[in-house]
């Protein structure tokens, strides 16, 4: 249950449905790799997961406290649910964790017909979102883990830069039309006034390679040689295969009649010579 408060404000503001449009569309990217694939199936699609018992307990008390702070903002009445839920005592967080398993159970239920009833191809396609969102969670929680290490940001670019300093003063309304404009804007400007943009770009690639030597030094003590970059992987010695050599046969030129031999191996020396003595 600690696991599911120390998620964040942010988890339990979509889980009750408040995410914003970038929010929504990442979410609806998820089903990129099953496009094209229909769960056409007598269910409509997968069934959803349940709510926790903390969520449930949120999605129940957050309008009284919506109503109670009318002027905070939801990621502080988030926090606010979460304080009250640390303070109930087990017999009073009882209902709704009874509650949660009891789903969790028709949960099950619903998925083990749903997945029966699914094509080769949708089960393979399934299987496959559900890979992916894996991975995701695992490189979220890599860069979170990095960031509370301490590893240095990576280097800007000449443009990033230039980004930074103008992106306040850029026309358009939305992000991307402020991009599109100063991407314009940087195509523009004389070779002499992108210099020392790509002066300060490169003095950041120094500041990165030092920041960066100091971090992984400090990664080896603590026992973190997993996170350091370009680690020399021993390799296997390479076996010489030596290359068996084939016997050729030479031709040598019969002094006496002009007439072309094989070349014999020095084991048969003596049929040789006796066959020259025949011909004598």
């Amino acid at each position: 249950m600690a696991t599911l408060i120390s998620c964040g404000p942010g988890f339990v503001a979509k889980t009750l449905g408040l995410l914003s449009s970038r929010s929504l569309a990442r979410c609806t990217c998820v089903c990129a790799a099953v496009r094209g694939i229909s769960f056409s199936t007598s269910s409509g699609g997968p069934p959803k997961r349940p709510l926790t018992g903390y969520l449930r307990y949120a999605v129940q008390q957050r309008p009284a406290v919506a109503k109670q702070y009318p002027d905070v903002r939801i990621v502080e009445i988030t926090k606010k649910i979460a304080q009250e839920w640390r303070l109930l005592s087990p017999e009073q967080k009882k209902p709704y964790q009874e509650a949660a398993l009891a789903a969790r159970e028709v949960y099950k239920e619903e998925m083990t017909k749903f997945k029966e009833q699914l094509s080769p191809a949708q089960a393979a396609a399934l299987k496959e979102e559900k890979r992916q969102k894996m991975a995701r969670r695992r490189a979220i929680r890599k860069k979170r883990e990095l960031t509370m290490l301490g590893k240095p940001k990576r280097p800007r670019s000449a443009f990033n830069i230039f980004m930074s300093e103008h992106f306040q003063e850029a026309t358009g309304e939305s992000m991307q039309a402020k991009m599109k404009n100063l991407l314009e804007d940087w195509s523009k400007l004389h070779t002499s006034q992108k210099e020392v943009y790509m002066q300060l770009a490169e003095d950041d690639k120094i500041r990165y390679k030092n920041e960066m030597k100091s971090w992984e030094e400090h990664m080896v003590e603590m026992g973190r040689e997993d996170l350091i970059r370009n680690r020399k992987k021993k390799t296997k010695p390479k076996k010489s295969v030596k290359a068996k050599g084939n016997k050729t046969n030479t031709k040598v030129v019969s002094e006496s009649k002009g007439t072309e031999t094989p070349a014999s191996s020095p084991g048969t020396g003596k049929s040789a010579s006796r066959a020259k003595k025949a011909e004598e």
